[in-house]
């Protein structure tokens, strides 16, 4: 479910990561990580409840609440919250639903997977950004 063809397709392939949990503190891995994302050419929607604007983004109090379509739902969330946020990344039609590192939840994984969305669990998405651009860089030979 995780091999890195899944991970090559769902970052080549997106545009847009709602990313769940993200906040305006610069200390969360959340920031960071989206920061980077935006700077990489992706467009961020924050969604948390406790926010106004991130990144200079418009957030959202939940997935549901975003008015256009997403391709990637990030998981900034403990395991715990996953099956919500998997459904409401099912209602939402989006693309992917990736888990952060330590985050994992395997029947939400296996109820997104049915649904048609690609699963990555405990993965960090700037790791496999980065890992996939050097990659693509160095010769093929």
């Amino acid at each position: 479910m995780q091999e890195t063809g899944i991970v090559a397709g769902i970052l080549e392939n997106s545009r847009t990561i709602a990313v769940v949990g993200l906040s305006n503190n610069r200390y969360r891995p959340a920031y960071g990580v989206s920061e980077y994302m935006q700077r990489a050419g992706y467009r961020i929607v924050p969604v948390n409840p406790n926010e106004v604007e991130v990144l200079g983004e418009k957030a959202y109090p939940s997935l549901d609440d975003v008015p256009e379509p997403v391709d990637i739902v990030n998981v900034f969330r403990r395991s715990e919250y996953v099956p919500g946020i998997v459904e409401a990344a099912i209602r939402k039609g989006a693309k992917a639903v990736w888990m952060q590192e330590g985050v994992s939840h395997q029947a939400a994984a296996e109820r997104a997977a049915a649904a048609g969305l690609a699963v990555v669990m405990d993965r960090c998405i700037l790791k496999e950004h980065r890992r996939m651009f050097r990659d693509s860089a160095s010769p093929s030979h």
